[in-house]
């Protein structure tokens, strides 16, 4: 899958001869039956410069054109605020939420959003594009969030998810002192009947896995500095399973913790890896800390490498 522009092209060899293009974009794109679908009923595939039905047989030699360019729109209001981009380019967008704020709306017409923040930025750039967020943080987190530019990056970030390729790193300030310098939580998560927005460890939740290093620790406030990798995603997962083992996160009193230091979770989403959905480079992209974060920790813990 080589870029062109605004989209990608292919060329068949020998072993394609005789190939369903369905088939072909179906193994080359990872695409589902429902985005070569959508390309085929708006004229985004070409072969040999022509438009084609997906049900062409191929030839060696043929070259097959997609393009990616896609108008819709947002579904969300667009809303003007300060956004910071860590990564752009016509596939994919990554930016740094601030804390405060929610990842996306949970209603129609609702504002004050990321996602919200996000289709200004597309709109004063004169892209009109549904807003596709690969992954989601919780309002008072903050940190890198991978938003997808089209179907077909959005299927293939998604698939990364999946398999834990789209790696996630983050840096915490939890309570206590920790009797390992490093672990695995492996609890599974589910919600508490007892309470709507709360979630808790439970053998019948969904399962979760959490590492974790320790960096640093400040005996008079009795607080570590965490950092914490994810190969699940479940919903206040850290948050649950720090709290799980008597370390609830500095500010989250929703699962115990105090908020004598901060008065939000002490928890930011410092990294991610991903491998571009077009050109499969390996991307490192690392989100600044927000303020009050990085003040409190350097006090607690020093300006070093640990932050």
């Amino acid at each position: 899958m080589n870029q062109k522009n605004r989209g990608v092209t292919f060329v068949a060899d020998g072993e394609n001869n005789g190939e369903h293009l369905f088939t072909f974009l179906k193994r080359e794109t990872k695409a589902s039956k429902p985005v070569i679908q959508y390309w085929a009923a708006n004229q985004k595939i070409k072969v040999n410069h022509k438009d084609v039905s997906q049900n062409l047989q191929l030839k060696a030699g043929d070259r097959i054109l997609i393009d990616l360019r896609e108008e819709e729109e947002s579904g969300i209001v667009p809303e003007y605020g300060d956004l910071s981009v860590l990564f752009e380019d016509d596939h994919m967008l990554i930016v740094n939420k601030p804390p405060g704020i929610a990842t996306h709306p949970n209603e129609e017409g609702q504002t004050g959003t990321l996602s919200n923040l996000v289709s200004f930025y597309f709109q004063s750039n004169g892209e009109e594009r549904r807003i596709r967020h690969v992954h989601r943080l919780d309002k008072d987190t903050s940190g890198a969030i991978v938003f997808a530019k089209h179907r077909l990056a959005h299927a293939i970030l998604d698939e990364q998810l999946q398999r834990k390729e789209l790696a996630r790193t983050y840096l915490a300030i939890a309570e206590g002192k920790f009797k390992k310098k490093q672990g695995t939580v492996s609890n599974p998560i589910g919600r508490d009947r007892y309470h709507s927005v709360r979630r808790r460890v439970s053998p019948t939740g969904q399962p979760a896995v959490t590492h974790y290093a320790v960096k640093g620790y400040h005996n008079k406030h009795h607080v570590s500095l965490c950092e914490l990798q994810l190969e699940t995603g479940r919903t206040h997962q850290i948050r649950v399973h720090l709290a799980s083992l008597g370390h609830p996160l500095a500010g989250d009193t929703l699962y115990g913790g105090s908020s004598a230091l901060f008065n939000r979770q002490a928890l930011h989403a410092k990294q991610i890896k991903v491998t571009h959905p077009i050109t499969n480079e390996r991307l490192t992209i690392t989100a600044p800390l927000p303020d009050d974060f990085k003040t409190e920790a350097e006090r607690l813990f020093g300006n070093s490498n640990k932050i």
